[in-house]
């Protein structure tokens, strides 16, 4: 098996590599989102508790 068939795919490569590609960018927001998400929840309630305690 050579490189050039490899990345060829048999013909497949315009649907095999952008479904790889796909796979990638939603295994990626799966791990990135939540950190994300969690992240802003706790700056939130540090200014909610801020503001709780200045009153």
């Amino acid at each position: 098996m050579s490189w050039d068939s490899f990345w060829y795919m048999g013909g497949y490569a315009a649907y095999v590599w952008p479904a790889y590609a796909v796979t990638a960018l939603v295994l990626a927001v799966n791990v990135v989102w939540p950190v994300w998400q969690r992240k802003q929840l706790i700056r939130q309630l540090a200014i909610k508790q801020k503001r709780a305690q200045s009153k």
